[in-house]
């Protein structure tokens, strides 16, 4: 069992509709000597993609996108779910759908900060049926740049989403990797 699994053993709970709560170490209280780890294994994993820029989506990604940012040194773009003031109307957007929100929203990067032939790597904390990755997919082929990867802390296998982004071609590395989970039979790894 490597040291996400554990964590999700040890803090992880299942609430309503089958959702896996880790807000007390990864997307509401973050436990900075965890995210270090997830960073670091990235880093082992993707280290040798020339990776130039990490692309994730708010908010819950933006802290495990930082900190991986640090091992290769380059920059972080995260989407926006809503157009601001501040962002320019040159933008790549695209719809996607929140499995935990149950609605739907836009994504937005600017053309500022995301390049034709850019090496992403896209970090997130999980992947379940993956609406929010396939948008940042969808968004890198209109600016067209190359998707060297996409880093997940958390993959819940059963629900496809990362199923479907490797029938892409995409290199897709999960730190856990959920074959199912219930609160009568707790939560089997793959």
């Amino acid at each position: 069992m490597n040291f996400v699994e554990e964590r999700i053993i040890t803090d992880g709970k299942i609430g309503e509709g089958n959702i896996l709560k880790v807000d007390s170490f990864l997307n509401h209280q973050l436990d900075i000597d965890f995210i270090e780890k997830t960073g670091r294994e990235f880093y082992n994993r993707f280290g040798n993609c020339g990776v130039n820029r990490i692309v994730t989506i708010e908010a819950s990604g933006i802290g495990i996108a930082c900190i991986t940012a640090q091992f290769f040194n380059v920059p972080v773009i995260y989407a926006k779910k809503s157009k601001t003031l501040n962002l320019s109307g040159n933008v790549y957007s695209v719809k996607a759908r929140s499995y935990t929100r149950q609605d739907e929203y836009e994504v937005f990067i600017s053309k500022d900060y995301l390049h034709k032939g850019d090496r992403v790597l896209i970090i997130d904390d999980f992947l379940a049926q993956g609406n929010a990755l396939k948008a940042l997919v969808e968004i890198m082929k209109q600016a067209g740049a190359v998707i060297a990867g996409v880093g997940i802390v958390i993959e819940k296998a059963f629900q496809l989403g990362g199923d479907y982004i490797r029938s892409l071609g995409i290199q897709v590395e999960a730190l856990a990797r959920i074959s199912s989970m219930s609160v009568e039979k707790g939560i089997v790894f793959c």
